[in-house]
């Protein structure tokens, strides 16, 4: 496993930390230094596993704890990513992104990855590690009940002229829908869009066609585009959902109007 110089230094400083608190039973790291996939440009992704009975006291002081580990600039908390326990650092000199994850010991079992144990007390950590770990994959059928809905509701809005929306919009569906499915279709851990140009660069070519520049053409465009690749990726497990085929030809029926109210050629169109 190779680990750059910044990030094995804070490790080091860290774990000696942290090794003198009894509260904390070890520390276990996930993300690009489990998977061995670290640069200068990693992010260090570390699950603090604290003693049950102390767990609150900590939760209370981890501001405090991080501010222990190196020359903390700022921090803040993972509410926005459902994950109150989460503290994510920025530490300087080097200026290194540090996400401390403070687990109740039996908690660490519910995980989405098999951490790689940096230390542990007696091996109470691996011990609590029972079970599989389960990365949450997208759900398909989930996806095509709001798919046309969504389609219509982008449209909407680059007819009406919400451009800088209609943008967002564009960006939610590549992290939400198109980037998860195109990785789950290489075998890639479906994080949004993360390293799709590594895991699936034939993917990430077809997915720069969703990306708009501020004009309703261009907008129009790339929703068109999003809607193919949509098809693409669902199409080869279409015999695992319930369609909706009203829909869809309603909403894309939809989009053409608007295309044509707007001016823009059926040549154009994907």
């Amino acid at each position: 496993m190779s680990v750059p110089p910044s990030q094995t230094r804070f490790l080091d400083h860290a774990n000696d930390v942290l090794s003198r608190d009894p509260r904390v039973v070890g520390v276990a790291a996930g993300g690009s230094l489990l998977a061995g996939t670290m640069d200068e440009f990693s992010d260090l992704d570390l699950v603090i596993a604290i003693e049950p009975a102390a767990f609150d006291a900590v939760l209370a002081e981890r501001v405090a704890i991080a501010r222990g580990l190196g020359d903390l600039l700022a921090a803040f908390t993972g509410e926005h990513v459902g994950e109150p326990r989460l503290l994510i650092c920025l530490y300087a000199p080097e200026l290194l992104h540090v996400d401390l994850k403070f687990v109740a010991l039996p908690d660490v079992a519910a995980r989405v990855e098999d951490p790689a144990l940096l230390w542990e007390r007696e091996g109470r950590v691996k011990a609590a590690l029972t079970g599989t770990a389960r990365f949450p994959e997208p759900h398909l059928q989930w996806i095509e009940d709001r798919f046309w809905i969504w389609v219509h509701y982008g449209a909407g809005k680059i007819a009406r002229g919400e451009l800088f929306e209609a943008l967002d919009f564009l960006g939610f569906l590549r992290g939400q829908v198109l980037g998860p499915l195109a990785l789950v279709s290489v075998g890639a851990r479906p994080m949004g869009v993360r390293k799709i140009e590594q895991h699936a660069p034939e993917l990430a070519r077809a997915l720069e066609a969703t990306v708009a520049s501020y004009s309703r053409a261009s907008l129009f465009a790339a929703l068109r585009a999003a809607i193919a690749l949509y098809r693409s990726l669902r199409a080869p497990r279409l015999g695992e959902i319930g369609g909706n085929a009203r829909a869809e030809a309603a909403a894309v029926g939809y989009l053409d109007a608007l295309e044509a109210r707007f001016g823009i050629a059926p040549a154009t169109r994907s």
